[in-house]
């Protein structure tokens, strides 16, 4: 049997476009999903997928659709494989029931995981040069060091508490103990 999926990500998204490519494909059976694609964990996903058999084929309009991590997807295609349930791609032209589908479906997986790492190694060796050059990465300052002396002036009244200190600075308590705890290490080196 083929049973189709379809998933947007949010109400004001329409599935329209899917159902109809999934109906021409000839599904028999078709799961609709509102949701991201990015929590593994999709109401309709999982009552399809308890519901295959062996000789069932899952049909998709795009692999975006399943699954947006490629981690997901092959998960996904290998609990398929094991219970015999082969897997179509209308967009990418995947299709599992053929050799040359599987092997496009791996070269994809591949090929993205590779660009995955090739922008991993660019970022790192770009964070690196640009500390070599003095720069450093991260988030700027919520407390200038200015703030930080009159924080630690308004703390010798007993009667002003840490939450008033940093509701009056327009930060996070916790944020306001990191500050602190900086300028003290730094008074004790």
């Amino acid at each position: 049997m083929k049973i189709g999926y379809a998933r947007v990500s949010t109400d004001e998204q329409s599935d329209s476009a899917q159902l109809d490519a999934l109906q021409e494909a000839g599904c028999e059976r078709i799961y609709q999903e509102k949701g991201s694609g990015k929590s593994r964990p999709r109401p309709e996903l999982e009552r399809m997928t308890d519901s295959l058999r062996a000789g069932d084929v899952v049909v998709v309009q795009r692999l975006d659709r399943l699954g947006r991590s490629l981690k997901d997807l092959i998960e996904l295609l290998d609990e398929f494989k094991q219970q015999g349930v082969q897997f179509i791609s209308l967009n990418e032209s995947i299709d599992t029931t053929t050799a040359v589908g599987e092997l496009a479906f791996h070269m994809i997986g591949s090929i993205a995981h590779f660009e995955r790492r090739i922008i991993s190694e660019r970022t790192k060796a770009g964070l690196a040069a640009a500390r070599a050059r003095g720069r450093k990465g991260g988030r700027k300052a919520k407390l200038t060091p200015s703030d930080i002396r009159k924080a630690h002036a308004m703390l010798l009244d007993p009667d002003v508490t840490k939450a008033e200190i940093a509701e009056h600075f327009g930060v996070s308590r916790p944020t306001l103990n990191k500050a602190l705890n900086k300028t003290a290490i730094k008074c004790l080196d």
